[in-house]
């Protein structure tokens, strides 16, 4: 059994403290509800790339634009972070779209569709043998 790296057990407590952080302390009304979904750090600790998703409605600019408030809070919640976890040198907060729950979301409904489809399609080759 393999132990875990330092990055993996700090990616682990960013993305805890990540998530209450910006839903309770980022007040900026343009910001919707943001979930912290993963995080990676890079092997000398300067970066954590911060993948987040959205609830309800996905398009580009909403998108666009929950991003931008992230990006300018990730000084703001760096310092909190820095206050909360004991480390060196805090990583540097890059926030980036999870397209992983969508994309499953689109195949999920796709299989389903070839589910249904199929079914009819037998359910008329049964109706032709009788």
């Amino acid at each position: 059994m393999s132990e875990f790296k330092r990055t993996d057990r700090v990616a682990d407590q960013l993305q805890q403290e990540l998530a209450v952080l910006i839903q309770r302390e980022v007040k900026d009304p343009r910001l919707g509800m943001v979930t912290v979904s993963g995080v990676t750090v890079s092997r000398d600790l300067g970066y954590a790339d911060v993948y987040i998703t959205l609830l309800g409605d996905n398009d580009a600019e909403r998108i666009k634009e929950n991003l931008k408030v992230l990006k300018r809070a990730a000084g703001f919640l760096r310092s909190q972070i820095a206050r909360r976890i004991k480390l060196r040198h805090v990583p540097e907060l890059r926030f980036h779209y999870d397209e992983s729950v969508v994309r499953g979301q689109r195949l999920s409904s796709l299989i389903d569709e070839a589910v249904a489809s199929d079914r009819s399609r037998s359910g008329d080759d049964d109706e032709g043998q009788r």
